[in-house]
């Protein structure tokens, strides 16, 4: 268990120094708070200095993980009572990625200039996106900004967790895949010509497997760096066209339409939504601001028309769940579970139990996916590499049989 090192002033402002054995930093705030010590430092044994190494022009990426942490601690500190600058100053001090550290002495400075918390997130949007500044501020509002932050921290490590499922779905194919064309282009470029010289010498007709591969061989050598710029080029077409409006609506389309992933992107996309709005919802955010923001982070064109078709929808007066089973992109299942979450009342609980339910089918598609691919990948690389192996073993089962004969 860490040990922390505390500065606090007590009840009659005399100052006091100690160290403490803790799982969180938070704890400790909370023990100290019991006893009547309001503190001033709490730091870990050890992370007092920045260790982090400085190269000018670089600065450490704030990652998801760090975002998690300080809501958590920052919710802590709340409900144990100390001031919002107070909890800023510390977690700003003892905060070991510099950039992160930067912003929150940024936020802390805003507010310590009269800006809301809020207001003061909202100058980070890189850090603090739309979501966590709208929640902020309806937490700030009704006076509970603890458990917005609570369900915030929550939030973020569900889609954290969600977001991971989804790449180690996608990861392990697209590498099987990268491995065997590397493997491929070895053969092709470096194996295959030696085995050319050595068949010239025969003076027989080859096969007609290998004259195929030698030539796809020969081809491949002769324009290698045609082929590399040809691809180079194609990516960074896909990537422009992707960035297009146009574009980005026929990818996200043709996405959702993929024979096997397309199934896990819209379960995806169902999960999100529902997590979201729900966590928007049970927060206080009013449900028209909610969906806007559910659909600027969506992720997929398709699933972002369709719930601005939803947001318009419920501002003339019509429910949630009809233009939902209008839109072709949520199941049947989820626009009847909304409905029912409507007519009780409970639409955010019943959003939440979605979000659940379709959490644990992404956990299942990755599974079959994953079990679905391996067979598939296997035999791709059985043919492909295999095939290539025979192709230029065959003269040479073919002069051995007739020198057997």
């Amino acid at each position: 268990m860490p040990k922390f090192s505390w500065v606090g002033k007590n009840r009659s402002g005399q100052i006091q120094k100690g160290e403490m054995e803790a799982p969180s930093q938070g704890m400790v705030l909370a023990q100290l708070r019991k006893v009547g010590v309001t503190p001033t430092e709490v730091v870990e044994r050890g992370k007092g200095l920045d260790m982090q190494l400085k190269i000018p022009g670089f600065k450490p990426k704030i990652t998801t993980r760090d975002l998690v942490i300080f809501t958590r601690q920052f919710s802590t500190m709340i409900d144990a009572g100390l001031p919002l600058v107070q909890c800023l100053d510390i977690l700003g001090r003892q905060q070991d990625n510099r950039t992160f550290k930067e912003v929150l002495k940024g936020v802390k400075e805003s507010v310590e200039s009269g800006a809301t918390f809020a207001d003061s997130l909202k100058k980070h949007p890189r850090v603090f996106d739309e979501l966590y500044v709208n929640l902020v501020a309806a937490g700030e509002v009704g006076g509970i900004l603890d458990t917005i932050l609570n369900r915030l921290a929550a939030y973020i490590e569900k889609a954290l967790k969600l977001k991971k499922k989804v790449k180690s779905a996608m990861t392990y194919p697209g590498t099987i895949v990268g491995v065997a064309v590397l493997v491929i282009a070895v053969i092709l470029v470096f194996v295959i010509p030696a085995f050319e010289k050595m068949f010239a010498d025969f003076g027989s007709a080859l096969p007609m497997p290998t004259q195929i591969v030698i030539n796809l061989s020969r081809f491949v050598t002769d324009y290698i760096f045609v082929i590399i710029g040809a691809v180079v080029g194609l990516y960074f077409l896909i990537k422009y066209l992707y960035r297009t409006k146009k574009g980005r609506e026929k990818f996200d389309a043709w996405a959702l339409r993929l024979p096997i992933f397309g199934v896990l992107i819209r379960k995806v996309a169902v999960a999100k939504f529902s997590r979201t709005l729900g966590t928007m919802i049970s927060s206080g955010v009013p449900i028209l601001d909610g969906l806007e923001i559910v659909a600027k982070t969506a992720g997929n064109k398709v699933v972002e028309k369709a719930i601005y078709n939803v947001r318009e929808s419920i501002s003339q007066g019509k429910t949630i769940a009809e233009p939902l089973e209008k839109s072709g992109v949520f199941p049947p299942m989820v626009c009847q579970m909304v409905a029912v979450g409507e007519q009780s009342g409970s639409i955010d609980v019943m959003l939440n139990k979605i979000a659940d339910f379709y959490d644990d089918e992404v956990d299942d598609a990755v599974g079959n996916l994953t079990a679905m691919m391996e067979p598939l990948l296997m035999l791709f690389l059985g043919v492909t590499v295999g095939g290539l192996v025979i192709a230029m073993y065959l003269p040479i089962f073919k002069i051995a049989g007739a020198v057997a004969g």
